[in-house]
């Protein structure tokens, strides 16, 4: 009978500190650092975490696969959203997340006094349960949504919340831009964190974020975006090996993170990345900077091309943008947008593109024009305030941007020509067809209108069109585009302006006319001076 007593002491005694374990691990979670410290309550937390079941579709990020019989109602509730709304709904609106956190970033120790910030999430016709999977401690805008379970319905579920939340609506369709920039005006804390509305934060992914904002108030920084799947909500961590670059055409791209970078860094994979840009729906910035660097574009449209003009001006104006590879959070990549865009997609993309590139890019604007002609015939309004902006913050040009921050940019900073790539027997032009990485190079009539056929022959003896350069393997071709690595290689062509002649140095051949063979796609012979292996490399002019 003693023994048995002795066991249910002890036992009591073991779930007693298991109990406040999990206590202190809430109060020096993430959440602590929310606005209004001071009316946050841990108890509930606490149960929640205490009664959760890690068993129900989709915790711990698990893959929520749909039975066969539900397929068809799965595929029409897809187009609502473009995504698996009945995936969605299945899991609970706080499931358990796997931590995917590198070693070192799960022992790493922050002050106890960071700043406090407000996070602000613009939605607009989301569904139900991403957006609660979102939510917490946040501003809520809503970009005038029509569904009716976002009014009232949202409203007070967002009351019997533990964390304070304010919903504010937009009075018409405005867009991300100008939502941002309302939700932003509104918030009281010190640090303002942006986030899309299908979001799922891991666990301690604020503290690195806000840390790094208290060393350096001019640091700019996002976390990691792991991937939630969109067919079946499957939460896949992020690399903390890639960063942000572009095009030609201005489209934000992932590219592997450079050795220059990995050696600033001594190998630390847990100390933050500086990437060039940032994909621009997750990231903390210190208000006051937010506001003295001029926040968003307001005469931007919608969505596009805003995370690209705000990473050219923190850099080019004397900030930093950085991934924080300690912090993690999940974002839903859809394949398609289930919403519409007032005066169509491209449309409003392009005007964005243009006022980002007449105010930042200098020269080097011509890439984008040349590459995308049919840009140059959209009104972009007025940019002088913008360029008020730059003089005033003696932002740096354009040139030093590619030279310090992004030696390894798609568009070469030193460039022989840029324009077509003329054959003089046959009078055409080389054309990159719109194909892809990995296949072969065209050969067309020459139109003069630039994009397929614009190519530049850049100072380190690269033939590029966009973030592809013309690369042989082996001896009479074929001539493919790979991507440019800048290791010269495959990829060198050395033009003799006398002879017009392009030899591709490491097989000693020349670019020649297609064969008979293959009369669409270019090829390599042996030199001989002959006019098929003549080639004009012209510079293309823009009419503005």
């Amino acid at each position: 009978m003693r023994r048995f007593v002795y066991c249910k002491v002890v036992l009591t005694t073991s779930l007693v500190w298991v109990l406040v374990d999990v206590f202190l691990l809430l109060y020096f979670s993430e959440c602590n650092k929310c606005d209004d410290r001071k009316d946050r309550s841990l108890l509930p937390a606490l149960r929640a975490v205490i009664s959760r079941s890690h068993e129900g579709p989709g915790e711990m990020g698990k893959a929520v696969n749909i039975p066969k019989d539900d397929q068809e109602k799965m595929k029409e509730l897809f187009k609502i959203n473009q995504f698996n709304l009945m995936a969605s709904d299945m899991i609970a609106l706080n499931r358990s997340l796997p931590d995917v956190r590198l070693d070192g970033c799960k022992t790493k120790v922050y002050p106890d006094d960071l700043p406090n910030t407000s996070i602000v999430i613009v939605f607009h016709n989301e569904a139900w349960s991403t957006l609660l999977r979102t939510v917490h401690s946040v501003i809520n805008l809503d970009d005038a949504s029509e569904r009716d379970f976002l009014k009232k319905k949202l409203e007070n579920y967002a009351r019997t919340l533990e964390v304070p939340v304010r919903i504010l609506r937009m009075e018409q369709r405005s867009g991300l831009i100008r939502a941002r920039l309302r939700g932003a005006a509104a918030t009281k804390g010190q640090v303002i964190t942006f986030l899309d509305a299908h979001c799922e934060c891991t666990v301690g992914w604020l503290e690195p974020l806000l840390a790094r904002i208290k060393e350096d108030r001019t640091a700019v920084v996002c976390p990691i975006i792991d991937v939630i799947s969109d067919e079946t909500f499957e939460y896949m961590a992020g690399s903390d090996m890639t960063y942000g670059g572009f095009n030609w055409k201005l489209n934000f791209r992932w590219y592997p993170v450079p050795q220059r970078e990995m050696d600033r860094r001594k190998g630390d994979r847990t100390l933050p990345v500086r990437t060039p840009t940032m994909a621009g729906g997750l990231f903390s910035i210190d208000k006051t900077y937010f506001e003295e660097i001029g926040s968003y574009d307001p005469g931007m449209d919608i969505w596009g091309g805003e995370n690209l003009e705000m990473s050219f001006r923190i850099w080019q104006c004397g900030g930093s943008l950085e991934i924080v590879t300690c912090s993690h959070v999940g974002h839903v990549f859809r394949k398609a947008t289930p919403y519409s865009f007032p005066g169509g997609t491209g449309q409003v993309i392009n005007k964005n593109n243009r006022r980002l590139a007449e105010v930042w890019m200098d020269d080097f604007k011509d890439f984008f024009y040349i590459i995308s002609p049919g840009v140059m015939r959209v009104d972009y309004g007025d940019v002088s305030s913008r360029k008020a902006l730059r003089e005033a913050l003696k932002c740096k040009p354009f040139s030093w941007y590619l030279e310090n921050i992004y030696p390894d940019s798609q568009i070469p900073r030193r460039y022989y020509s840029l324009g077509e790539i003329r054959n003089v027997e046959t009078n055409q032009c080389v054309d990159n067809m719109g194909r892809k990485e990995n296949e072969k190079v065209g050969f067309f009539n020459c139109h003069g209108m630039g994009g397929n056929q614009v190519f530049s022959y850049t100072a380190d003896k690269e033939i590029r069109t966009d973030d592809l350069c013309l690369d042989v393997s082996r001896l009479n071709g074929p001539v493919v585009m790979l991507k440019c690595h800048h290791m010269k290689g495959n990829q060198m062509f050395e033009y003799d302006a006398e002879r017009l002649t392009l030899l591709h140095v490491n097989s000693n051949q020349c670019l020649d006319m297609p064969s008979e063979e293959d009369k669409m796609v270019p090829t390599l012979r042996d030199c001989n001076g002959s006019r098929s292996q003549q080639w004009l490399l012209r510079n293309m002019t823009l009419s503005i």
